[in-house]
């Protein structure tokens, strides 16, 4: 059905929905096709960033791409992406980049403030050029 399968990577709960959505992917996966996990760091301000030092920084990305490379656990029909911004650009990028013909996202049920500000997942759907699959 698809080539090119981007999932959005959600490392709360050692990475459960993750896990599931890899499972899920490659049953939707068309011989010889690929899968991509992209997580993107949301920006620090720059008022923040500079009181964190560098190396807490620089420690929390090798802790994501750690956590990426044991979902991914050595498959070698996933490639793993880790970004850095705003999440919903991030994941959009990526999914043009790689030529995604599907991103898959979880989602959590919506709060008070998702209704102003839009949960990723929220945009992500409304912005994607491409089919999006949304689980809960």
């Amino acid at each position: 059905m698809y080539k090119s399968v981007l999932i959005a990577a959600a490392l709360f709960s050692e990475g459960a929905t993750t896990k599931a959505a890899i499972a899920r992917a490659r049953k939707m996966l068309d011989t010889g096709g690929k899968i991509t996990l992209v997580h993107v760091i949301d920006e620090v301000p720059g008022y923040v960033a500079a009181s964190i030092p560098k190396e807490h920084l620089t420690a929390r990305r090798r802790d994501v791409e750690e956590q990426m490379s044991a979902l991914a656990s050595g498959a070698s029909d996933i490639e793993i992406v880790v970004r850095e911004g705003q999440p919903s650009a991030g994941i959009l990028g990526t999914a043009q980049e790689i030529g995604a013909d599907l991103i898959m996202i979880a989602s959590h049920k919506p709060g008070f403030g998702d209704f102003f500000i839009g949960s990723t997942a929220s945009r992500i759907v409304r912005h994607a050029q491409v089919s999006v699959l949304v689980s809960r």
